[in-house]
């Protein structure tokens, strides 16, 4: 117990200092976006560049972890759709978004942190391969299940145009794509390059909890926090555990390296299931208040996985 405490606790207290630093106005509001911006546009895409350069993808492309993860991911969509249709009585498009919060993993912001203190470096190589998808898959099967819903005319071929156009401009690709580029073309990167992805690495850690921890200021219970509850459920549980229940009673996945894609199948909801709900204008509230209440719950859920998974 002790040693989950060590693990989780400073990465809460992080998010807790950021928050409270904004709540008190001892850091600007406006100041946690561009944090969060550094995070994502700049520190991130070098940390997985270097992660990727050094890699052995024999050994880290294992599908046996990676299609699980999906598969439980798109089922939380699925499912978390139906539940807003049919139990919360949602219009189709609103239930999508829903869905979309239910299924989109806050991998980087607050996974990676928590993960790496709790296993170490040996997790990482899995866990950015899980990440390398990420985007691709989930924001496009919510582009498109969203553009199905409507009614305007859209067409899908423009929806997925647009969605690989998001996809492509994303930095995190960026860094994915060119250190698997330099790893598999045998293309040596100079030291001080490697120096200078190492030392943005390390800044992602303390700077991504600070922002998320920030950023909650943003967003305020409302009246939509059971409906936010239920999708939190299928995030927080139902997400891992159907992970967990492919990969090793089914797959036969070696528990200790299943372990690593199971517990970031539990991280909360991403900023982005908030992004995709104001892009389309629904289901705002139900993804703000399943971002707020999905990342204070799980100081509680993902300590119980660590106690279940070791």
């Amino acid at each position: 117990m002790f040693a989950i405490i060590n693990v989780v606790l400073p990465i809460f207290a992080l998010i807790a200092a950021g928050y409270l630093a904004v709540r008190f106005k001892a850091y600007p509001q406006r100041g946690v976006d561009a944090l969060v911006g550094f995070v994502n546009n700049f520190a991130t895409p070098c940390l997985l560049f270097e992660s990727m350069v050094t890699s052995d993808f024999r050994s880290v492309f294992n599908l046996a972890v990676i299609v699980p993860f999906y598969v439980g991911a798109l089922f939380s969509l699925l499912v978390g759709t139906i539940i807003a249709r049919k139990l919360f009585r949602n219009g189709l498009e609103d239930a999508i978004s829903s869905g979309f919060a239910a299924m989109f993993t806050n991998t980087l912001l607050v996974g990676f942190p928590i993960i790496h203190r709790a296993y170490g470096d040996t997790a990482m190589p899995t866990i950015f391969s899980i990440v390398a998808f990420h985007g691709s898959i989930l924001l496009t099967s919510g582009m498109v299940t969203m553009e199905l819903a409507k009614h305007d005319g859209g067409s899908i071929g423009r929806t997925l145009t647009v969605a690989v156009r998001r996809v492509a401009a994303n930095p995190l690709i960026w860094g994915i794509g060119a250190g698997i580029s330099f790893n598999l073309l045998g293309i040596p990167v100079p030291e001080p390059v490697m120096a200078f992805m190492a030392l943005m690495g390390n800044a992602v850690s303390p700077a991504a909890l600070f922002g998320i921890g920030g950023a909650l200021n943003e967003y305020k219970l409302s009246e939509s926090w059971l409906q936010a509850s239920v999708m939190n459920l299928l995030k927080l549980i139902i997400h891992p555990l159907i992970a967990w229940t492919l990969m090793v009673p089914i797959l036969h996945v070696d528990p200790k390296l299943a372990r690593y894609g199971v517990l970031l199948a539990a991280m909360p909801s991403g900023i982005n299931s908030y992004v995709f709900a104001t892009y389309y204008n629904r289901g705002t509230s139900v993804a703000a208040n399943t971002l707020l209440i999905g990342t204070v719950a799980s100081a509680i859920t993902v300590s119980a996985w660590l106690a279940f998974l070791g």
